[in-house]
């Protein structure tokens, strides 16, 4: 058979032949994507050797033998060889798609480089380039070359066929004998584009845009002015835009131009396709009430016209409605009526699509061993079922089981990668989430500012969970307009569950993140009526890794709030998250669980303050909260006098009954004390003990004069005016910081409440559980 388009590729594999012919082997690997005619060029090659007399020896790179095996093979039979080495990059796990086997490039790079002594020629075929030059990428065909393999179909039709495998001969010549097998009565033939247009499966993963077949869809509706199909054709264009963020306007006006022409057309099947693909199009995150009373009459609609493809979407989209509502059994029974009529109808793409969700709810429930065993079920039955996004799908799943665990660390390139890849779908901001879950709070609360305005204006399949990512970011990390805007947006879905498109992903309760927002703003009542509501969902689903992290948040919002039975409740919420996360081995979630370490610090990070408590780290701003906390840190067990906690400000100032320093000394000893603050702060930045040491030391000398001088050698008597205005400031300014600590990091801000005593005197007396030292 000739190959069409690729004179220049066989000329490469003659010319490697020919140097084998002559004494000297070498090697040349072809690569591109599934359909690019690797297969047929490799059988060309071997006809090629026949005909020169060579014996062919052929293998695949999940079974590639040794480097030395194989040169003792070829070496013992004298003569040149074509050596035929398939799918080199071909993963060695085939339950583990996404991760090619080096081992297997490893073995070729030896061989190839000892080739020449032993005259054969090596040819190997791989999807992506493997860095053994040289190398030869294999292109699409062009139109007109793809023409001349349609041979005798029209001109139109082969132009279909081109925009829709993408020049792909494999795709091609799989379409030209579709439409040569098509049997249509001589009164009725059937439009080749039109039927291409309907009937071929997109080549695009989900929200990847398949041009050449929106290209299709848009030439071939204007070629079908019958109602039903023209309506199947603007539907399918519709939702194919699905992946095309400012393409809002444009779906809905075509999707209701074709649902009213369905309906004008009145057959059940075509009004059920229109509504599935209306779904699609418009995927309103609001709209789960009318997903799920859509679903029912497409069920309906399909099973009067026999359609069981529609009947099954139908199903399926009854599954995600139920799930996006909150009832995960009631979902959980849809997907079985689902993937029981995909048993019936032998549906491949079916069954991995209710494998994949059976790995997410396993993941949910926190049983990740069954998780990621029926993961790489899907990642073994999608990859034979043709499935584009088989990858990503197996890819999101894993990803969506660590983050439930609380392994975030490896997910964050992975993020950013997609969301390079696929703009406008905010994959952004789960990587800003992963950030920010990393401690990398400063990159993540760049992406918050980024992103919440085209998000907070945005729709489609994934924002809800954007929305909910988002707002993990700004409930750590962002300002108080941040976590307004997104509690506002997040509010009116309170009650469910935060589903991702076709709810192959579920990230918890809306309730959750609307309670972590409502703490960062400081509405610590609605906060717990919001953690109270999805603790009660997450019990009823059996979610046990979601109430682990519920609980964790609520212990944050209860210990801040320090109602009268608050503490105890927080700390019966700590103990609950951890023993589940020790029975779950969440590991991640442990880390931040743990008992405290033998030191904590608290240190100056540019002109913010660093508290690292065990494995609690949390940023804060700079203020006279932290001024006064670090202070007691430094002298624990010792009394500071509410006025000494103040005096390195302009209200150091003796009552006006008690002997004064005259003016001159107090100028200099505030002058004094300005300069030793400065000290202290510059040796924080720079990480000096011995300079803080010195520093606090003369401080507290000074301060000890001032008592000395004024009167506050602690003697009984009424306090003055300074001295209480002193005492009510420096109380309420120390709590305050104390509650932002308790928000971000419950453990240390639990121990600091416990230990901390305010009054006309201050005190850090440690409590038991903290720290053996704390280094200031």
């Amino acid at each position: 058979m000739t190959l069409i388009g690729r004179r220049g590729e066989l000329a490469a594999v003659a010319a490697l032949l020919e140097r084998a012919a002559a004494g000297t082997g070498g090697h040349l690997v072809l690569t591109g994507p599934p359909g690019v005619g690797k297969t047929a060029l490799v059988e060309a090659a071997a006809r090629l050797a026949r005909e020169r007399g060579m014996p062919v020896l052929r293998t695949t790179g999940a079974r590639l033998a040794p480097p030395d095996q194989l040169l003792d093979t070829l070496t013992s039979h004298p003569g040149p060889h074509l050596l035929l080495a398939d799918d080199i990059d071909r993963p060695d796990r085939p339950d583990r798609p996404d991760r090619p086997s080096q081992a297997l490039l490893d073995l070729l790079a030896p061989l190839a480089a000892h080739l020449a002594p032993t005259a054969t020629a090596l040819l190997a075929t791989a999807e992506d380039p493997v860095g053994l030059t040289p190398e030869l990428r294999l292109r699409g065909l062009t139109e007109p070359e793809i023409a001349t393999l349609a041979e005798g179909l029209p001109a139109e039709a082969a132009h279909a066929i081109w925009l829709l495998s993408a020049g792909l001969p494999g795709p091609a010549l799989g379409l030209v004998r579709e439409l040569a097998a098509l049997d249509a009565p001589a009164d009725a033939p059937i439009d080749a584009v039109v039927h291409l247009a309907l009937t071929t499966p997109s080549r695009a993963a989900f929200l990847d845009l398949d041009a050449g077949l929106i290209r299709l869809l848009e030439e071939a509706a204007p070629r079908s002015p019958e109602p039903a199909t023209r309506a199947r054709l603007l539907a399918r264009l519709a939702r194919e835009l699905l992946g095309d963020p400012s393409a809002g306007s444009r779906r809905r006006e075509l999707i209701d131009e074709a649902l009213s022409l369905a309906r004008t057309a009145g057959s059940p099947g075509t009004v059920a396709e229109v509504l599935d693909s209306r779904l699609h199009a418009l995927w309103d995150p609001a709209a789960a009430h009318e997903r799920l009373a859509t679903a029912s009459e497409i069920v309906t609609l399909a099973r009067r016209a026999g359609d069981a493809p529609a009947e099954r979407r139908g199903l399926f989209w009854r599954f995600t409605a139920l799930a996006e509502l909150g009832d995960l059994g009631a979902a959980e029974a849809a997907l079985t009526a689902y993937a029981r009529a995909g048993e019936l109808a032998g549906d491949a793409e079916a069954a991995v699509v209710v494998l994949a969700r059976q790995s997410m709810l396993a993941a949910v429930r926190g049983r990740f061993e069954p998780a990621e065993q029926l993961a790489a079920e899907v990642a073994v039955r999608g990859r034979r079922a043709g499935l584009a996004d088989t990858d990503r799908l197996v890819g999101t799943l894993r990803g969506g089981r660590a983050a439930i665990r609380g392994d975030f660390a490896a997910l964050v390139e992975p993020w950013q990668a997609l969301a390079r890849r696929l703009p406008g779908h905010f994959f952004e901001a789960t990587a800003a989430r992963m950030l920010v879950e990393c401690g990398r709070d400063t990159e993540a609360g760049l992406d918050l500012e980024r992103l919440l305005p085209a998000v907070l204006a945005g729709s489609g399949p994934r924002w809800l969970g954007v929305l909910a990512d988002l707002a993990v970011v700004a409930s750590r990390v962002g300002d108080e307009a941040s976590a307004r805007a997104l509690y506002e947006a997040l509010h009116p879905y309170r009650g469910r569950l935060v589903v991702w498109g076709g709810a192959n992903t579920i990230t918890g309760p809306v309730d959750d993140y609307l309670g972590r927002l409502a703490t960062r703003l400081g509405r610590l009542d609605t906060a717990v009526t919001h953690f109270d509501a999805a603790e009660a969902l997450e019990r009823r689903n059996g979610a046990l890794p979601w109430l682990a992290h519920t609980l964790v948040a609520r212990a944050r919002a209860l210990t801040a709030r320090d109602a009268a039975a608050d503490r105890a409740r927080a700390d019966a919420d700590l103990a609950q998250a951890r023993s589940i996360a020790e029975r779950l081995a969440m590991d991640g979630l442990l880390a931040a669980l743990v008992p405290p370490a033998d030191e904590w610090r608290l240190s100056r990070d540019g002109d913010d303050w660093r508290l690292d408590a065990g494995e609690e780290t949390v940023r804060l701003r700079d203020g006279r909260g932290m001024d006064y906390l670090r202070a007691l840190l430094a002298a624990p067990g010792q009394e500071i006098a509410a006025l000494d906690l103040v005096a390195g400000g302009a209200g150091l100032r003796a009552a006006g009954a008690d002997p004064l320093l005259d003016a001159a000394a107090r100028t200099a000893y505030r002058r004094r004390l300005d300069q030793l603050g400065e000290r202290l702060d510059a040796a924080d930045r720079a990480g000096d003990v011995e300079a803080a040491a010195a520093g606090q030391a003369e401080r507290t000398a000074l301060l000890a004069e001032l008592r000395r001088a004024t009167g506050l050698g602690g003697r009984p008597r009424t306090p003055s005016g300074e001295a209480e205005r002193a005492r009510v400031n420096a109380t309420r300014t120390l709590w305050t910081t104390v509650r932002r600590i308790e928000a971000a990091a419950p453990l240390a801000g639990a121990h600091l409440r416990a230990s901390l005593r305010t009054g006309r005197f201050f005190r850090y007396q440690p409590a038991p559980g903290g720290p053996a030292r704390w280094r200031v």
